[in-house]
Order: structure tokens, then C-alpha cells, then sequence
């Protein structure tokens, strides 16, 4: 199948950091983990527009994650050929892409630097290995290190509905200090489209991130859908 890049216009806990205390965004180094939950599409417009925005970013798609880009956004990749300009289009010197099976990876010690760690979106299979400290890939191990090293996580889970085991495990996360941003898109803003809709969503993720942008409108701020 041919190959297309994606254009697309009350905690507690040592996890917890406030943004006052991140470094500048200039400065920051972020990892992104990618799971095999829908809604890759999230995942690769973060990666469109995180780059320009802070100094390092490091990705990890799980092999779920592969399956679902294949089969919402028909594009076939493996983890050996991944490059920013195969999922949007856009060249970025500053994006390194790892195996989901190397867990000797630099992401995979707390030896390496980050300002923080996103996964988007979550599955409830990686939501219940990072609740339980039971990594299976690197996805889960990186962001095992990015809990115990008190660095800020951000999870974007999408499941529906949720049974009481999600929930659980979700709360049990949200006690620990990691941000958890439901892939929930609203409505205020009037999107006309679903990119719309999307770069809403993901500059919210960018907010919980720390990360300053201008992606979406913002409640009572002039749009050009007013």
C-alpha cells in the first residue's frame, strides 16, 4: 500500500512540577510515546508543531501504535524507517524516533535529561503497565523512568467506555502527580472541521506539557470563527 505523509492543518505526589519550575521551552527535551490506542492522528500533529518549539524531542511508537497508523491513516511504516517527514511531512533536525523493543535506549535511563514525557494517545493496556510499574516495552519503561525520576507526565488516554479497572487505574495515576488530558475535543470553539478539532484537543496537551503555543482559540479570546 503506498506510503503518504500526514498533513494535517488535587494531586500528590513527587510527579508533581509546576511549570515554574521547567526549564525555558527553548531548553526542553520532551518524549513522546505513541500507543495503540485510536486516535494516532493526535499523536502526529503533537509531532508537527512540538518541534519548532523546544530543543529535543524524542519518539516511540509502540508496535500497536504502527497497526493503528496503518489502519486510520493508511500509512505502513516500521520502526526502522520512521522519520518526522514520513508521518507530517516536515523536516526536524531536532527529532530522534526508537525502537519499542530497545530498552537499552537513552529515554529508557533516568540518566538522560527531559523536561517531561507525553503518551498520545494512551491505551488502557499501557495506562494499567505504567499504573502497576510493569513495563513490557519501551513506551512503558520510559515513562516508568519519568515517574520515579519525578518528571512531569502527561497521559492522553482514549478508550470508551471505561470499565472500573481504567478508572482505577486512571485515579491511581492522577494521585501520583501525572497529568491525565482525556482525548476529549469540545465544542465551544465552533470548529468547522476536524482538524479543527484536533489542534484544539493538542493545545491543551501542549498547555499540560508547559509548552506555550497558539494552536487553538481560547475561551473569550477574539477567533476568526466569532
Amino acid at each position: 500500500m503506498a506510503q503518504r505523509p500526514l498533513h494535517l492543518s488535587g494531586t500528590r505526589g513527587s510527579a508533581v512540577i509546576a511549570l515554574s519550575t521547567m526549564a525555558s521551552t527553548s531548553e526542553q527535551v520532551w518524549v513522546v510515546g505513541v500507543t495503540g490506542a485510536s486516535g494516532v492522528r493526535y499523536a502526529t500533529r503533537l509531532l508537527e508543531v512540538l518541534p519548532p518549539l523546544v530543543k529535543e524531542v524524542h519518539v516511540v511508537f509502540s508496535d500497536a501504535a504502527l497497526r493503528v497508523l496503518h489502519d486510520e491513516e493508511d500509512v505502513s511504516i516500521n520502526p526502522s524507517n520512521l522519520t518526522i517527514e514520513r508521518l507530517t511531512g516536515k523536516s526536524a533536525s531536532n527529532v530522534t524516533f526508537y525502537n519499542p523493543r530497545d530498552i537499552g535506549a537513552r529515554i529508557a535511563s533516568g540518566s538522560m535529561l527531559t523536561t517531561g514525557m507525553v503518551v498520545i494517545p494512551c491505551s488502557m493496556a499501557t495506562l494499567g503497565a505504567i499504573a502497576h510499574g510493569i513495563p513490557s516495552h519501551l513506551v512503558h519503561r520510559a515513562a516508568d523512568v519519568h515517574m520515579k525520576e519525578g518528571r512531569r507526565l502527561v497521559l492522553v488516554p482514549r478508550e470508551t467506555p471505561l470499565s472500573p479497572i481504567h478508572l482505577e487505574n486512571l485515579l491511581t495515576l492522577s494521585r501520583y502527580g501525572v497529568r491525565i488530558v482525556p482525548a476529549m475535543p469540545g465544542f465551544y470553539h465552533k470548529p468547522k472541521s476536524v482538524d479543527d478539532m484536533i489542534d484544539q484537543f493538542v493545545m491543551k496537551v501542549l498547555d499540560s506539557m508547559g509548552v506555550p503555543n497558539s494552536l487553538g482559540s481560547r475561551w473569550k479570546e477574539p477567533t476568526e470563527i466569532e
